[in-house]
C-alpha cells in the first residue's frame, strides 16, 4: 500500500507560474498511490481554469471514492469567508481532499479552531515583519477497507502560525480518539518531525524534507500513525513539475 500527502499550490507550477490540468493530473498517476491526501485544492476557481481539482486527481489515480472539503469559500488572497459545508455547487472553493483506491466505510469532516486576528511574522524571504492574516483550517477523515480490514485515514493543512498550529493537532488528534485504528495523519503540518511527534503523540513512518521543492531543508509534510501500519521501505519526498512542496510517498503494510 502506497501513502501520499501532496500540497498542490493548486496546481500551479512555480516555474512558469501556470495551472494545467494534464500536468496535475500526470504528476499524481506518476505517485502510483492508493491513498491520497492533497492540500491546497481549488474547485470552480478562475485561477485553476474553473476545474474540479480533486476530480482530476482521483481520475489520475483511480480513486473508488474521494472527497473534498473547502476551508473557505470565495477567492484565497481576495475576498473569502470560512466554508461551512453547505456551499452552493458551483462557488468558488479553496481546501483539502482525501482520496482513495479503497471504499470508504465513512466520511468525518473536522473544523479546526480559527485564528481571528492577525499576527506579527518573520518573513525570511524579505527579512522584515510582516502582519499575517491566517485562513480557516479543516480535516477530513475516513474509514476505509483495506487490504488488512478497516483503518482510517485524516488529511489536513495546518496554520502557518506558530503555536497555533500544535493547538490545532492537539485539538485534532483528540478529535480522533476512539477511532478505527490503525490511524494515519497525513499532511501539511507546518511545522518539523520534532515538533509534530511532540504535539500529536503519534509516530512518524516517512522521514523527508518536502519543503521549499527546488532544494528542500525541512520537512513539514508528514505521515504520522498509531497502531499496528509501519513503512515497507524508506519514504521518498518526489519533486513535481508543480508546487512549491515535493510529494511525500512511503510504501507501508498492516498487521
Amino acid at each position: 500500500m502506497r501513502i501520499a500527502t501532496f500540497n498542490i499550490l493548486h496546481g500551479r507550477s512555480v516555474e512558469d507560474g501556470r495551472v494545467d490540468v494534464d500536468r496535475l493530473a500526470a504528476a499524481v498517476k506518476s505517485l502510483d498511490p492508493d491513498v491520497l491526501g492533497l492540500q491546497e485544492v481549488d474547485r470552480d476557481q478562475p485561477r485553476s481554469l474553473g476545474a474540479d481539482l480533486t476530480a482530476v486527481a482521483a481520475e489520475a489515480m483511480g480513486a473508488v471514492d474521494s472527497q473534498f472539503v473547502a476551508a473557505l469559500s470565495g477567492t484565497p488572497g481576495g475576498t473569502w469567508m470560512a466554508a461551512t459545508g453547505e456551499e452552493q455547487p458551483g462557488s468558488a472553493s479553496y481546501g483539502i481532499a482525501l482520496l482513495s483506491r479503497y471504499p470508504v466505510v465513512s466520511w468525518r469532516v473536522v473544523r479546526l479552531p480559527a485564528l481571528r486576528a492577525t499576527v506579527p511574522l518573520w518573513s525570511t524571504w524579505t527579512n522584515r515583519p510582516y502582519l499575517a492574516r491566517d485562513e480557516p483550517r479543516v480535516a477530513v477523515a475516513a474509514v476505509l477497507e483495506g487490504p488488512f480490514g478497516q483503518f482510517t485515514v485524516c488529511n489536513t493543512h495546518l496554520s502557518f502560525v506558530p503555536g497555533w498550529n500544535a493547538l490545532q493537532l492537539r485539538r485534532l488528534v483528540h478529535s480522533l480518539s476512539g477511532t478505527r485504528e490503525p490511524l494515519v495523519l497525513i499532511g501539511d503540518l507546518n511545522m518539523q518531525t520534532g515538533q509534530a511527534l511532540r504535539t500529536s503523540g503519534l509516530r512518524s513512518i516517512a522521514a523527508a524534507a518536502t519543503f521549499p521543492a527546488p532544494d528542500p531543508r525541512r520537512q513539514i509534510d508528514h505521515v504520522l500513525v498509531r497502531g499496528d501500519l509501519r513503512s515497507r521501505g524508506p519514504a521518498e519526498a518526489v519533486r513535481l513539475p508543480l508546487s512549491d512542496h515535493r510529494a511525500l510517498v512511503v510504501p507501508c503494510e498492516g498487521p
